[in-house]
C-alpha cells in the first residue's frame, strides 16, 4: 500500500531536514516545561502513550499491522532501551542542566553508535573514526567539567551533584540509543520503519506505566505542563518519527543522521528565548568539538 513514507527520492529533502531539526531541538524545552510539573517518568509515559495513539493508526493504515503481530516482541523490546529508558532520563537531566547542555551531550548518539556497532557488530574503525572517538570523549568531560565545576548558570537551583548525575543520564541515554541502533540493525533489518516506530512507542508505553503510575504528581498539573506533553506526544515524536523516515527515504541514511548535528542548534535558542537559559562561549566551542569529534566517529567526516 502506498502512503507518505514511500520513498520519493525525487522530492526536495531540506524542508523535512530543517522541521525535524526544530521538533527534536524543541523537546528539550517541553520535556522541562512538562517535568516540571509532571515529574520525568510521567512526562516520559504520557509522552510515549500520546506518540503510540498517533502512530498506531498510521500503521494500520499502511497495511504494516500483520507485520508488527509477527515481531510484537522484538519491536516492543526494542521500545524499552529505544524510548522508555531515554525518554525517562532526559526528562530527569533536563530538570538538573540547561536544555542546551542536554542537547549537546545528546548530539553524541553517533559517536556511541559507532564504539557499540564496534564491539557488538565487529564493525571496523579506521584512523579518522577511531581519533573521532577520542576527540569526541575528550570534549564530553570537557563540557562536563565545565559546567559542573565553573558555571552553574545554567540551572542556579540545581546542586553539583544533581548537574552530574543529569549529565550521567544523558550519557546513558545516548547509550540506549546506540545499543538500540545496532539492536535494529541485527535483529529487525527488514521491518518498516513505521513499525519499527510504532512498536518502540507501544513497548514503552507498557514498561513505564507502573512507574509512571507510582510517580503520578499530588497535584493536577496546569495547562501550561499539559500542552507541553502532548506536543512532545505528537509534534516531537508522532510526527517526528514521520518526518525522520520520510528523510532517510528521500535523503538517505546518512545526510539523515546529520540532523543529530541540527538539534542543539534549535534547544540552545529555545532555551535562551523561552527559559532564560545562558550559553557561555567555552560551553559554544566544546558544544563544537563534541560534535566534531562525532563527526568523525560516524564517518561523515572526512569526505574523499
Amino acid at each position: 500500500m502506498s502512503g507518505p513514507l514511500e520513498p520519493t527520492q525525487s522530492l526536495d529533502w531540506r524542508a523535512d531536514y530543517l522541521m525535524l531539526g526544530a521538533l527534536w531541538g524543541a523537546s528539550f524545552l517541553f520535556m522541562r516545561m512538562g517535568a516540571a510539573e509532571f515529574g520525568p517518568l510521567a512526562t516520559a509515559w504520557l509522552r510515549v502513550c500520546i506518540a503510540t495513539l498517533m502512530l498506531f493508526p498510521l500503521m494500520v493504515w499502511q497495511g504494516h499491522l500483520h507485520i508488527f503481530k509477527a515481531n510484537w516482541k522484538l519491536v516492543l523490546g526494542f521500545g524499552v532501551i529505544n524510548s522508555a529508558i531515554p525518554f525517562a532520563l532526559y526528562a530527569y537531566a533536563v530538570m538538573h542542566i540547561s536544555t542546551g547542555l542536554s542537547s549537546i551531550l545528546n548530539a553524541t548518539v553517533p559517536l556511541f553508535a559507532a564504539l557499540v556497532a564496534w564491539l557488538w557488530l565487529g564493525d571496523r574503525l579506521n584512523r579518522w573514526r577511531i581519533a573521532g572517538l577520542v576527540i569526541g570523549f575528550l570534549g564530553v568531560s570537557l563540557l562536563a567539567n565545565h559546567q559542573t565545576t565553573f558555571h552553574n548558570d545554567a540551572n542556579p537551583d540545581a546542586s553539583a551533584w544533581g548537574q552530574y548525575t543529569a549529565i550521567a543520564a544523558c550519557l546513558l541515554a545516548t547509550v540506549c540509543y546506540a545499543i538500540a541502533g545496532s539492536f535494529n540493525k541485527k535483529y529487525m533489518p527488514n521491518l518498516p520503519p513505521l513499525v519499527s516506530a510504532t512498536g518502540s512507542q507501544f513497548g514503552a508505553s507498557l514498561a513505564l506505566t507502573v512507574p509512571a503510575l507510582f510517580a503520578l504528581p499530588e497535584t493536577m498539573p496546569g495547562a501550561q505542563a499539559w500542552g507541553s506533553v502532548f506536543m512532545l506526544g505528537i509534534a516531537c515524536t508522532g510526527i517526528a518519527y514521520v518526518l525522520y523516515f520520510r528523510l532517510v527515504n528521500r535523503a538517505g541514511p546518512s545526510k539523515a543522521l546529520t540532523v543529530t548535528f541540527l538539534i542543539p542548534v534549535f534547544a540552545l535558542v529555545y532555551g535562551v528565548i523561552f527559559l532564560g537559559e545562558t550559553v557561555t562561549l567555552m560551553m559554544l566551542l566544546l558544544g563544537m568539538l563534541v560534535i566534531l569529534g562525532t563527526a568523525l566517529s560516524s564517518g561523515l567526516l572526512p569526505k574523499k
